[in-house]
Parts: C-alpha cells; structure tokens; sequence
C-alpha cells in the first residue's frame, strides 16, 4: 500500500497546503534574525518553503525529512535557486532530533507538526530553539465549534487531536511560548500546489489500478479528502502560528 502512496504523492510540487506568499506572510511576524542565522525545517518534504527561508534569510537551514526521494528534490531545487550551498539535508525523524539545546534562531515546519500532534511537536523542539528565538508552524485546525457530521467524523478518524485556533492558542502558552500572530491559509493555497496536482494524478492511477480493489481504496480515500475540502472549506483550514520562545 505505500507503494500506492508514493506512487500518488511523489513528483508534487508540495507535500501539503502553503505557498511562497503564505511562507512570506508566517516569516514576516518573525522579529529580525541574525545575519548568519541557523533555521531547522522539520518535515521539509520537497522543500519548496525550505528554499523560500533560505532566500528570505540569508541563513543556514537545516532541512529534516524521512523520505530521501524528497531530500534530493529539495537540494535539486536550492541549486536551481542558488541557495544550495545554505540548504543542510538531513534523514530522519522529527520525533528523533538529537541537534544540541539552544541551536537555532528560528524553527519552521508547514504541515507536518500533525505527525508527532501539536503539543507534542511545540514540547519537543523547544530545547533546541534559542531563548527568545521563535517557532513557526502551520497547522490544520478547526473553524468553527460545529462542523458538520461528515467532516467530524472523517477528522475524528484522520487526526482525532485536531483543535481550535483558540484551544491552539493555550497549547502554545501551555508549552511555554507567546503567540506573535496567526492567520488562515487561504483556499488558493489547497489547490494550486496540492490538491490539483493530486487530483490529475488520481484520474489516472483509478484506470491503471481498475481492477486492485486495495490500491482503488487508497485512491478514493484520497479523493475523498479532496472532496470534502470542496464542499466544507469554512470548517477546517490550515491556520499559522507563529510564536516566541519564553526564557
């Protein structure tokens, strides 16, 4: 069944919602970094907002992935953008980080935190973000205090910890951090770089796996996400926060 997983999900442009603007807009919160600033990607995926980082910061960045198909995409593309030589690649998993306390000046993850859970991801990563320094993440979180049955139930199935902006919001003082500002991703943000890409690619693997009743059921599920974003986009987004770390 991975097989079928990476068959669909490889090759994308992006591993989950974001755009450049929206990386631009989280990174603009960030008070001003040093010079030769030392930034952590976790769960960088193709890293196409790794390679946004490196041009907006003039840092390092330390890019974290499991998937090595996607680590060399991402060191592809900083070549392309001339930025190769400031993108650190680095296999393995965001529950397993072993980098020396107090290392970096600014951690970043779009769309990933949800693998290890929101508290889980802000508790562990602390220690090796500076005193003071900030933690930016993007994470899918509920709209409204009642979403309608179909979209409760497949979260509930999907990722059950999923809460809202303002319960987000006590989670990352609870962790130790202070909020500098938060907003939604917008819709566009879905579709241009994900979900369209996703859906071209579904078209054709339902005739190429027409008669695998295990590879079909991956592929409707799918398309069942994408679909129920279409239909219920006011219940669910993917909102940034972007926080400092208290001493």
């Amino acid at each position: 069944m991975m097989d079928i997983f990476w068959e669909i999900h490889d090759g994308l442009p992006q591993q989950g919602p974001g755009d450049d603007a929206s990386t631009g807009r989280a990174f603009a919160l960030v008070p001003p970094l040093p010079e030769c600033a030392a930034i952590l990607d976790v769960g960088c995926g193709p890293g196409r907002q790794t390679v946004a980082l490196a041009v907006l910061t003039g840092g390092t960045v330390t890019a974290v992935d499991t998937h090595q198909p996607f680590l060399d995409e991402l060191k592809r593309r900083g070549r392309a953008a001339g930025v190769g030589d400031r993108i650190r690649t680095v296999n393995r998993s965001m529950s397993e980080l072993d980098f020396p306390a107090n290392t970096f000046d600014l951690i970043w993850s779009e769309g990933a935190v949800y693998l290890m859970g929101f508290r889980e991801g802000l508790t562990s990563w602390r220690r090796f973000l500076k005193p003071g320094k900030c933690l930016a993440v993007s994470e899918i979180t509920w709209l409204t205090d009642n979403p309608p049955a179909e979209v409760r139930d497949f979260w509930a199935e999907g990722y059950p910890p999923m809460k809202t902006v303002e319960q987000n919001f006590l989670v990352i003082n609870e962790c130790g951090y202070s909020l500098l500002g938060h907003f939604i991703l917008p819709e566009s943000s879905w579709w241009d770089g994900y979900y369209r890409p996703i859906e071209d690619r579904l078209r054709g693997l339902r005739a190429k796996y027409a008669t695998d009743p295990a590879a079909l059921e991956m592929i409707n599920g799918e398309q069942q996400e994408i679909d129920l974003f279409r239909a219920y986009p006011d219940s669910y987004g993917y909102v940034f926060y972007v926080m400092r770390r208290r001493t």
